[in-house]
This record gives structure tokens, sequence and C-alpha cells, in this order.
């Protein structure tokens, strides 16, 4: 068994986006657990970054297993875990007609305004 499997079956992580465990006992449970997706945000960061996924049992196992596997060189300052199907992303594949519509909204965009020039850092 490789080391990558068996430090993913101690923390009760599944690498398969697929709901798929390799080897091991109690796979069954395991598949049936919650897939969770992982955020953290770094040291340096102002935002949470999606670092990767895992399974667990409940919200309080996955924050743990995500700190051990997603920080173990003390990079993050925060853990953000997200059960995955709480997640609606937009598709690709429509991303001309999704976004198409904050362009006929021109207040969005400051054209009609003058800056006076002792405003400073604009």
């Amino acid at each position: 068994m490789s080391s990558d499997m068996s430090s993913d079956m101690s923390s009760g992580v599944n690498g398969d986006m697929n709901g798929r465990v390799s080897g091991g006992e109690g796979d069954g449970v395991r598949a049936s657990w919650p897939l969770y997706e992982v955020f953290v945000r770094g040291k340096r960061g102002l935002n949470h970054v999606h670092v990767g996924s895992l399974r667990a049992a409940d919200d309080e196992t996955a924050l743990r297993h995500a700190r051990d596997l997603y920080t173990r060189r003390n990079e993050g300052v925060s853990i953000w875990v997200v059960r995955s199907y709480h997640i609606t992303a937009s598709s690709p594949d429509e991303k001309d007609p999704f976004f198409a519509p904050s362009g006929d909204k021109v207040y969005r965009h400051p054209t009609f305004y003058e800056i006076p020039d002792d405003v400073p850092h604009m």
C-alpha cells in the first residue's frame, strides 16, 4: 500500500471526487460520508483559496482533517470546510451569457463622473 493511500485512510480522506475510496476496512462507511471542499487563507493572503476536498463524518471532523492535511506547515490562519452539495457554481460553458447582463449597467462604470484633481489615489 502506498504512503498516500495509508495517510488518506487514516484521516478519513477520499482523494477521489467521484466518491470512490481505495483499500482498507470500512470503505463503504467512508464512501457514504459527505464530501467537503476545503478553503484555506494563508498568512499573507486576504482571501480563502480552494485547496482540496475530503470526506468526513461531520463538520467538526472535516475541519480537523482539513487542518491536519492542508496546513501541515503552519501556512494557514483560517480554514473553511463546506459540504460540496451546498456549493452552486456557474458553468464555464455559459460564461458569456451569464456575465453579459453586467455590460448594460452603465452605472457600474465610472465614466460619467469627473474626479477632482485634489482626490488622491484615484
